[in-house]
């Protein structure tokens, strides 16, 4: 049944819910969804059978008939065995969120997660925003998630003092259960999901005292681990419909060239190949080609690939070279930027009175995804119209909407099933573009298809964190005071590759980290500017996006203001937050003397030995990187330990944060000191893990995390952890050797 949509205005940092309610038994959930970008709606109207079987995971995991389940909330259903199932309205690629968003309604329903079924959510509008990027998940549903947690605890009170004749007041839950605190009886939730169902949702419901949790904010197991380690979760790569066929496709070695021709005669000799024709990967207004082998199996598919004779049709980017591009992204590093509105003062006048200026110019490379599991999916255009799709993406919403565009579908006639994504890191999160193939693929051959994206595909197709150079400038007085920054961001803009009307304007995206909002530093004339350099190759949100290449240039120089003033790093950057009385500015300087302390900042190290330190705000949450360095013969460089201090408010899982940080500094590490991505002729020079080497276990350092306990609103946690670590570990190796490294990737070995 089709249900009125109706808006209901909510504000604040955590995306703050609000409960309506009509006095039926047909109410609607109104929650605000994460980041103001929809709206959540729901009933308290019995589930019906489709909806209870197409959600399932784990088909096992459920026992109980459909028609006794009832949907107290969009998020909850409890069967009348007792039996509870939590939906995660976030995929999960690798973040945890198959655990965190249960657990936030788990707390407030008083269950703990061993005894519930989780069910992943499958872009259904009731449900809201379901798409997984920017460290959004828990800081967006925080509040809306526990809010339907409670109203669905106090339906389960309402049914059962109403079933007592005793008021509301005197009951409380426990394990499942509704207990009347005077006589000490109980009722199920299996035994009162029915009557909850129809009692009023209530307008605001009163949340746990976070002193209170027995869940959130606690060490706790993953519910998906034992799934991946025993083989039973199922990820895009292993999603499959009856009568599919498989597909690999030949792709333009220069990513946008043409298919010219093909010859498919030798492909076509191949036991098991079906169709060879022509594919299409829709990128940023661009519709990208390759010619597509479809077979019966995967194998056949690769083989008659390989047996392909194509002819390319030149493109533009086939004159693209990384070395004219940094050259170009130089000369307009010299040249004056579009300045970034939250700038403060004018660093221009700084330097008319008589101040020392220093400057520096930092460039940071363009780096693939590179995600455990590549791009895949199995896609079915159906003859009636109907399109379904069961792949690793990071959101059914973002893919639902994608695929109506693209081929003139109404999105109620689109069916996602999202399935665990083996790493991501932003490139599976509202491109789509793999999956588009595969649709374009399943109605020319009328049949389901799945496309399965090789290693090569993956690293030499794009699209790539964008290469960028970072010019930055400082203004001291005669006292050694710092009275102007200058932060110049030059580079590709993932906002505007597809937008011909940005001439004249800053990307929003590109500045992230370094705006005075997030750098607190008290320095009165604070300027950033964005000049856009466009690149002929496609740029995408990578795992922290701008700020894994901003803040190496901001950290590091704020390292080099430090020594011309001769101040110790550490120290420098406390002082310049201590008199300031920006909150934020508190937080850094917390999180930073906690860093001095659990690093042992202050102890003397063996000669060759030295700690560099670097913090940067992301996502909302704090993060600082003590990392220590030792210098060796022929100038090797082994990384010693990594000490990490991260104030991300309050969280769900403290092990989780931890690993998520242990996470980030390795892919920190990555793209600190393994292979940039590089271009040639409009050719990627690397294509797989022998040209573009990731760290091995045994090159991974000793890595404490230290999580700073807070009352804050919950910040980001996937990303926060990644940007400090490169000017960090720079900082440090210019401590240990006096050389000063300005160009990522770095040689240490």
């Amino acid at each position: 049944m089709k249900t009125p949509q109706t808006s209901l205005q909510g504000s604040s940092e955590l995306a703050s819910e609000r409960i309506a309610h009509e006095n039926s038994r047909r109410n609607f959930l109104q929650l605000s969804a994460t980041l103001g970008t929809g709206l959540v709606l729901g009933m308290s109207v019995g589930a019906s059978s489709e909806l209870f079987a197409a959600t399932s995971l784990d088909e096992q995991s459920f026992t109980e008939p459909a028609p006794t389940a009832h949907e107290i909330t969009p998020f909850v259903m409890i069967a009348a065995s007792g039996a509870v199932t939590l939906f995660n309205p976030r995929p999960d690629m690798g973040q945890g969120s198959f655990q965190a968003m249960p657990a936030l309604l788990a707390e407030e329903l008083g269950i703990s997660l061993d005894k519930v079924s989780i069910v992943q959510t499958e872009g259904a509008e009731k449900h809201g925003s379901q798409n997984a990027g920017g460290s959004g998940s828990v800081r967006g549903l925080w509040i809306p998630l526990r809010t339907a947690g409670a109203a669905a605890r106090e339906m389960l009170i309402a049914a059962a003092a109403k079933d007592w004749s005793v008021p509301a007041s005197e009951c409380y839950v426990e394990n499942g259960r509704v207990i009347h605190s005077p006589s000490k009886k109980s009722l199920g939730y299996g035994e009162l999901a029915a009557k909850a169902a129809t009692m009023p949702i209530p307008k605001e419901p009163k949340l746990k005292d976070p002193k209170n949790f027995t869940i959130l904010g606690k060490p706790g197991t993953r519910p998906d681990v034992p799934l991946k380690v025993n083989g039973t979760a199922k990820f895009g790569i292993d999603a499959a419909m009856p009568g599919m066929l498989y597909a690999s496709i030949e792709r333009a070695p220069t990513i946008s060239a043409k298919v010219a021709s093909f010859d498919d005669s030798k492909a076509r000799t191949i036991k098991g190949v079906k169709h060879v024709l022509k594919s299409e990967r829709p990128l940023f207004g661009k519709v990208l080609q390759g010619v597509a082998v479809v077979a019966d199996s995967y194998y056949a598919a690769l083989q008659g690939r390989k047996a392909l004779a194509v002819k390319w049709e030149s493109a533009p980017s086939d004159k693209f070279n990384t070395d004219d591009f940094y050259k170009t992204m130089r000369e307009t590093a010299q040249k004056q930027g579009i300045r970034v509105e939250s700038s403060k003062g004018e660093f221009y006048k700084t330097s008319n009175n008589g101040a020392t200026t220093l400057e520096a110019l930092y460039e940071t490379p363009f780096v693939a995804h590179a995600p455990l599991e590549p791009e895949a999916v199995v896609a079915h255009y159906k003859p009636d119209g109907t399109i379904e799709v069961s792949a690793s993406t990071q959101g059914a919403v973002w893919t639902k909407r994608s695929i109506a565009k693209q081929f003139g579908v109404k999105v109620e006639n689109i069916t996602v099933h999202p399935q665990f994504l083996g790493g991501s890191f932003g490139r599976k999160g509202g491109l789509d573009d793999f999956i588009m193939e595969a649709v374009h693929l399943s109605k020319a051959v009328n049949a389901p298809v799945k496309l399965i994206w090789t290693r090569e595909d993956d690293i030499t197709q794009g699209p790539f964190r964008p290469g960028m150079v970072n010019a930055l400038k400082a203004t001291i007085d005669k006292n050694g005071v710092v009275t102007g920054l200058l932060h110049r961001i030059v580079g590709p803009s993932i906002q505007f590759q597809s937008n011909p009307n940005s001439a004249g304007k800053a990307d929003d995206w590109a500045t992230e980290g370094v705006e005075p909002a997030d750098s607190p530093y008290l320095i009165p004339n604070f300027e950033v500017e964005f000049a856009h350099c466009p690149a002929d190759v496609p740029v995408m949100w990578w795992r922290s996006v701008y700020a894994s290449t901003n803040m190496f240039g901001h950290e590091s120089f704020v390292d080099e203001i430090a020594h011309a003033l001769k101040k110790d790093p550490l120290e420098f950057r406390l002082e310049l937050l201590a008199k300031s009385t920006d909150p934020i500015a508190a937080r850094f300087h917390a999180v930073l003397t906690t860093l001095k302390e659990k690093a042992r900042w202050t102890e003397k190290l063996p000669q060759g030995t030295a700690r560099g330190v670097a913090i940067a705000r992301s996502f909302e949450s704090i993060c600082a990187h003590a990392v220590t360095v030792r210098s060796g013969a022929e100038g090797k460089i082994t990384i010693e330990k990594v000490v990490v201090v991260l104030d991300c408010g309050m969280h769900v899982n403290t092990d989780n944060v931890i690993a998520q940080t242990e996470g980030n500094v390795v892919m920190g590490l990555s793209a600190a000191v393994k292979d940039a991505i590089t271009f040639k002729n409009g050719r990627t020079e690397q294509s797989n893990f022998d040209t573009y080497r990731v760290p091995r276990i045994h090159e991974i350092p000793p890595i404490e995390v230290v999580v700073m306990p807070s009352t804050n609103a919950p910040g980001g946690v996937g990303e926060p952890g990644l940007p400090p670590f490169a000017p960090a570990l720079a900082n440090a190796i210019f401590a240990a050797t006096g050389k000063r490294h300005r160009a990522l990737p770095i040689v240490i070995a």
